[in-house]
């Protein structure tokens, strides 16, 4: 099955920059597209939820003006997540924006629900759904997904506990549509691989925190700078579902990262004291060795597609 359109035209390298919560906003998600990717956010990054027009019209208005003054390179499409869960009150006003603005592409993570792939398709545009499990994959599709984001073990954020190699390779069995895959993707290199395994294209997310459109604080850009794949620790305790997080933000919030409770999975959202999920402990993925500075978000594109297209030629030769 042949990529959809908007998953080809304009992209300078197959990756989809993937929604930081909190940390991916327009400026990001600008320097992102302009630079020849997908760029997202989640639509709980703006609040109040009044915000999201606003932040709608800024990216897709810019990205017009973009494309008319560089018609001969023109900028990628962009994305909205939406957290298609119970304790998401703003789902329904939150996706009548994206129809109202056209939202090229939706991402739907914890729920498949019908009727969010019904809104998008009215107006043209297609879903990609999360997923951690080859389970949830089908059911996806089942309800009416275009494509699939296969999250493994690795991610920043909420990620899976399977191979990449395993994962792929199960829902390629069945599913030959559009497929992307995230877990530790932080170099050209490395796009490349996800492509040879059976990818369409890879979603990359921590190393976009450490550039200087992010919306992180200092300190969280340079933790992830000084960090390896052994400072992240897996955890359910800070949100109810399992994630990766950065240890040394565990520590300074006078926890053993070694030692943390299992939460209660109903609960979806995590505080002690002034202690809060995202905001004081901060998610990151185990590719973050490949991250040595804070730079713009264009050059990391750049530095990503140099050796994208380097691996390319290892290969070749």
């Amino acid at each position: 099955m042949a990529l959809p359109d908007i998953l080809k035209r304009n992209l300078r390298i197959p990756v989809v920059g993937a929604p930081l919560f909190i940390i991916s906003h327009p400026p990001l998600v600008l320097a992102q597209c302009k630079a020849g990717i997908v760029g997202s956010f989640p639509a709980l990054n703006a609040r109040p939820q009044e915000q999201l027009d606003e932040w709608l019209a800024e990216i897709t208005e810019t990205l017009a003006a973009h494309n008319a003054a560089n018609p001969e390179r023109p900028a990628a499409p962009f994305a909205v997540n939406q957290i298609v869960h119970r304790t998401n009150a703003r789902l329904q006003q939150d996706l009548a924006d994206c129809v109202k603005y056209k939202v090229p592409i939706v991402i739907t993570s914890l729920g498949a629900v019908p009727e969010v792939y019904d809104a998008v398709h009215s107006y043209g545009g297609i879903v990609l759904h999360d997923i951690i499990h080859d389970r949830h994959a089908r059911k996806a599709i089942e309800k009416g997904a275009d494509g699939l984001i296969a999250v493994a073990s690795g991610a920043g954020g909420h990620a899976g506990t399977l191979s990449p190699f395993a994962l792929i390779q199960e829902i390629r069995q069945w599913f030959d549509g559009p497929l992307l895959l995230s877990g530790a993707i932080a170099n050209g290199g490395a796009v490349l691989a996800a492509q040879a395994m059976g990818a369409d294209l890879a979603y990359i997310g921590s190393p976009f925190i450490a550039t200087r459109e992010a919306r992180a604080t200092d300190g969280y850009k340079q933790m992830i700078v000084e960090s390896k794949a052994a400072d992240i620790v897996y955890s359910n305790l800070f949100t109810g579902v399992h994630g990766n997080y950065l240890k040394g933000s565990v520590v300074a919030q006078g926890m053993d990262p070694d030692n943390l409770p299992v939460s209660d999975p109903s609960k979806m959202d995590f505080s002690s004291g002034s202690t809060k999920a995202w905001k004081d402990i901060w998610g990151c993925g185990q590719g973050i060795g490949a991250v040595t500075d804070v730079i713009g978000a264009g050059n990391l594109v750049d530095r990503l597609a140099r050796e994208y297209d380097a691996a390319k030629s290892r290969l070749a030769a």
